[in-house]
């Protein structure tokens, strides 16, 4: 028997594998040019006019929140971000598994929030994927990366640099790699507002 289409380890696939190999081929390839229109979006300098975009392209953005240039996203369909949140610029969101940002956060410039990785413990290290939920009134610092399947607690804090590999306690404050907690942050009984973006941020 002829076989024409083997997989990339030279096995014989039948034709409806075949078919469905090449469908979410075609859907890869399709979610990979809407991540690239999605990064030229985000270096357009009115923030009103990139927001439009992300929420054509799927992301669920409540009001008042916006997103500053140079952001990176990965299937924007699995974002959602609450009312009075700011991300920083060059800030990447991934949305290969869930990705829920609450109401009044503040994550600084280019901070990296994964929720799928490579599992390096098994020989055909195949990528594993974990939902990351950041709740009300957090604030991440600068150049800080946040790993999948972790949780961040209200009012907690992430320092600067941090890598974020567990959940964070609510009001906690977390820093070093891997993070451990440093403090409290005190006065739990918080209701502020960011305000505001820059227009052309």
């Amino acid at each position: 028997m002829l076989v024409f289409v083997r997989d990339k380890s030279g096995q014989p696939l039948s034709f409806g594998t075949a078919a469905n190999k090449v469908y979410c081929r075609l859907n890869t390839i399709i979610l990979e040019f809407t991540v690239y229109l999605l990064h030229c979006v985000g270096h357009i300098p009115i923030h009103h006019i990139r927001r439009f975009f992300y929420r054509i392209a799927g992301m669920k953005i409540g009001g008042g929140s916006s997103l500053h240039m140079g952001i990176r996203l990965y299937n924007p369909k699995n974002i959602s971000i609450g009312t009075d949140t700011i991300v920083g610029e060059n800030s990447i969101l991934d949305g290969r598994s869930i990705l829920s940002i609450g109401n009044h956060v503040d994550i600084a410039s280019e901070v990296m929030i994964y929720n799928s990785e490579h599992n390096i413990r098994s020989p055909l290290f195949e990528s594993v994927s974990g939902k990351v939920m950041i709740e009300d009134y957090v604030f991440i610092g600068p150049r800080s990366i946040i790993l999948p399947g972790v949780t961040i607690g209200r009012g907690a804090v992430i320092a600067a640099g941090a890598v974020v590999t567990k959940n964070v306690q609510s009001f906690s404050v977390v820093g070093g790699v891997p993070a451990k907690e440093i403090g409290k942050r005190e006065d739990k009984n918080i209701g502020y507002v960011l305000g505001r973006a820059n227009w052309f941020r």
